[in-house]
């Protein structure tokens, strides 16, 4: 096909030079994804690298203990992403074999694997021709083919999807997926593509009817939550207390202070030491950091409460808000 073809000749010679680009090993195709999906490749990269260094391959992450394997991963947010991993290489190691599976249906049906990650498993590792549709995929074919539904809705994305699977490289469908996304990350950007420059011009429905701003069309209804969260800060003699989160809510199994949440902005009878905001999806977290010098005016204690040393809270998961917190809290009482 004339797309297909100009496309992949496109890639040829503008292909991006990434650290796990042409990976053929399963593993460390599933974690590069895995990673990529809420972040950047030039902050994944550190975090990639140090994740395979501690666990080189399934076995030895569904052994972790999942505390560990969230330490590894703190920083990079999004947390379900690494317990789901550890979830899913679980029962690769009790219904597989301990063998990535390598046909797309059951790689599917792995815990945090959808359709997009599992086409690009499926096309990466094991060259089946399944196209890996994201936000650069959905952008392009719709500027090309002047799809004006909303890419937000799923029948839009199961058209789009479709469309690709007629276009996709049979012979190397992993050239195919990874061109869509270079094209989308240096052609066709979002917003003021290159297309005075670009091989598909005279194919592009959007180019000749002068719509190239106005798609994809995009409608996304987010509402975010506000919450406030209250953490009080208690250390004697640089023990600190510190507690784990058990319940289904954000931060599941991570470390953080003794907290309150309050359904309304106030200030509590403490003395402030901090406040910030933290974005998350649909969340905006209102965050305030409270010293307490008497234990008993903390929140009731919970069953995952723990004293510990503060040279030793690097040993232990917490969400980045808290890092960051304690990290400029513990460093300015040392001054």
């Amino acid at each position: 096909m004339q797309f297909t073809d100009t496309l992949l000749h496109w890639y040829a010679d503008n292909q991006r030079s990434l650290p796990w680009r042409g990976e053929r090993d399963v593993y460390r195709v599933w974690v590069s994804e895995i990673i990529l999906q809420q972040t950047r490749v030039s902050q994944g990269w550190e975090y990639y690298l140090r994740f395979i260094k501690t666990f080189p391959n399934v076995k030895s992450l569904a052994e972790a203990n999942e505390e560990d394997v969230l330490r590894v991963w703190q920083g990079l947010g999004y947390y379900s992403r690494a317990r789901n991993m550890h979830a899913a290489a679980k029962s690769i190691m009790e219904h597989y074999g301990g063998r990535f599976p390598s046909d797309y249906n059951s790689i599917r049906q792995l815990k945090g694997i959808g359709d997009y990650t599992a086409a690009a498993i499926s096309s990466f590792a094991y060259g089946l021709p399944y196209p890996a549709v994201d936000g650069n995929v959905l952008r392009i074919i719709s500027r090309i083919y002047g799809i004006h539904d909303n890419i937000m809705e799923g029948s839009t994305r199961k058209h789009i999807t479709e469309l690709c699977t007629k276009l996709i490289a049979k012979a190397n469908p992993a050239d195919f997926n990874q061109a869509l996304m270079d094209f989308g990350s240096l052609q066709c950007v979002p917003k003021k593509p290159a297309c005075e420059e670009c091989p598909l011009q005279s194919e592009c429905y959007a180019y000749q009817h002068d719509e190239v701003e106005l798609l994809p069309v995009s409608i996304k209804k987010i509402k975010v939550k506000q919450r406030y969260l209250h953490f009080f800060v208690f250390i004697r003699n640089n023990q600190i207390l510190i507690e784990k989160r058990e319940a289904n809510d954000i931060w599941k199994n991570l470390y953080q202070l003794p907290m309150i949440e309050t359904k309304k902005a106030q200030k509590l009878k403490h003395k402030l030491l901090f406040q910030t905001k933290h974005q998350l999806t649909h969340q905006m977290l209102h965050a305030s950091f409270y010293e307490v010098s008497d234990i008993n005016t903390l929140p009731p204690a919970s069953s995952q409460r723990l004293t510990v040393d503060t040279e030793e809270l690097n040993m232990y998961a917490f969400p980045q808000l808290i890092v960051n917190f304690l990290k400029l809290h513990i460093e300015n009482t040392k001054l």
